[in-house]
């Protein structure tokens, strides 16, 4: 039996996970698509890896360190909300949101490369802060893109694809760190925002230059609701705090918060505790990748059957096994293991979060706006994670940093599993 396509009506209590049957996902989109957030998300796991190390030149505390790391991703929580909502308004125009995407990476870009060149604290930050926000800014955006081009029924497995792309990029980070930032960390900067201008190019040409032929007419005859501004569709989707909106942004807030600390604090810990170079311990997150790009797609398709609140709760409880392990055995293996177990986890909560807000939209017209809420929730997260968990580390030491993390993720457990109560989650038949 196949489930409708028509959004849910305002107010609807449930997370649906649509089956596809009979409708073939777009799959040329969905390629150029992914490349577009592998171009953006090359940066940012570079970014993530490498960042924390350039501060530790001037700080020595883990939580100043996370906080500002933190404080960096606050920007999406201010700009995302107007940016998105900008972005639903130019969707059926002629070049679609593909501007914003385009002149946005090419200005992020600047402040990026200028990253290792900063000789002291105010130029540092200021490249740091100025990357951060112009890069927060089209984010999401760029995340939303795959919602024009693929049929609602079939987005999971269309994240899937675009969640393997994104696990791609932290191998190609991992292998930066490898091989070219002990020789030479101002080209090791330089070839991350040179692939995403290069990748964004590349899928301008071949889908954004046809995106009037291509974007979907599935909204042309539902029941539309007006909203005037962004703060309309937030107070719509937020109007109570038992609404499984709601509730799902808290779990996304408190998941993303704790897989962000533990990629913006895992080179500090290789170099602290297992006696990494540094260029070794920026490599510590490549197996991890892996096992994320192997294992993606099979977890995109069993969300179908399973539900993505289900398979969400199942990635949170693997998460915590991963870190349990990461605690048990200090070691580079079993840090090794810890990355790769945690990141399986991980991949649940990736493919199924988004899609999950999108499909609680009362019209496919707001769906850059609540990809703003998605951004909002996972930014404050990583906002705060970072600074929380550095905190921990601080008051215990660098030792405890899995234990630590292990406390902060049962909270996440406990949050879905109110959020699975409230919300019921429906497999696909």
């Amino acid at each position: 039996m196949t489930m409708p396509d028509s959004p849910p009506a305002p107010g609807a209590a449930t997370i649906p996970s649509p089956s596809g049957v009979g409708e073939r996902m777009n799959r040329s989109a969905v390629l150029w698509v992914t490349l577009a957030v592998f171009a953006q998300e090359a940066v940012w796991n570079f970014y993530d890896a490498q960042v924390p190390e350039q501060l530790r030149h001037y700080f020595a505390s883990a939580g100043v360190i996370g906080l500002i790391m933190g404080l960096d991703h606050s920007w999406g929580i201010f700009t995302q909300p107007f940016v998105g909502f900008f972005s639903d308004k130019l969707v059926r125009r002629r070049a679609g949101r593909w501007p914003i995407v385009l002149v946005g990476a090419a200005a992020a870009s600047v402040p990026f490369v200028l990253i290792p060149w900063a000789d002291n604290l105010p130029l540092l930050m200021i490249c740091v802060v100025g990357f951060a926000a112009i890069a927060n800014a089209f984010k999401g955006v760029t995340e939303t893109l795959v919602s024009d081009y693929v049929v609602r029924s079939q987005r999971s497995k269309a994240q899937g694809f675009i969640k393997a792309g994104a696990a791609l990029t932290i191998i190609v980070s991992s292998l930066i760190s490898l091989l070219v930032v002990d020789r030479s960390l101002h080209l090791a900067f330089a070839i991350p925002p040179l692939l995403m201008l290069v990748m964004l190019g590349l899928s301008w040409t071949f889908l954004g230059r046809r995106h009037t032929d291509s974007v979907l007419p599935e909204d042309k005859t539902e029941t539309v609701r007006d909203f005037a501004s962004p703060w309309a569709v937030m107070k719509d989707a937020l109007r109570t705090p038992t609404s499984p909106t709601f509730l799902l942004m808290i779990g996304i807030f408190c998941f993303a918060g704790m897989w962000s600390a533990l990629r913006s604090l895992m080179t500090p810990y290789g170099t602290q505790v297992l006696d990494l170079t540094r260029g070794e311990a920026g490599g510590l997150a490549l197996p991890g990748a892996v096992a994320f790009l192997v294992c993606v797609l099979p977890i995109a398709y069993l969300s179908n059957k399973l539900g993505q609140l289900r398979s969400m709760r199942y990635g949170v409880g693997l998460f915590i096994v991963g870190l349990l392990i990461g605690f048990a055995w200090p070691t580079v293996p079993g840090t090794i293991a810890s990355m790769i177990i945690s990141s399986l986890g991980y991949a649940s909560f990736a493919v199924n979060a988004l899609v999950a807000l999108w499909n609680l939209a009362p019209t496919q017209k707001v769906l850059g706006t609540y990809t703003a809420l998605y951004t909002i929730a996972s930014q404050s997260g990583m906002a705060l994670g970072p600074g929380l968990l550095g905190t921990t580390i601080d008051l215990t030491a660098w030792r405890y940093m899995f234990l630590n993390a292990t406390v902060f993720a049962v909270i996440t457990l406990l949050v879905f599993t109110r959020l699975a109560r409230r919300g019921p989650d429906r497999p696909a038949t």
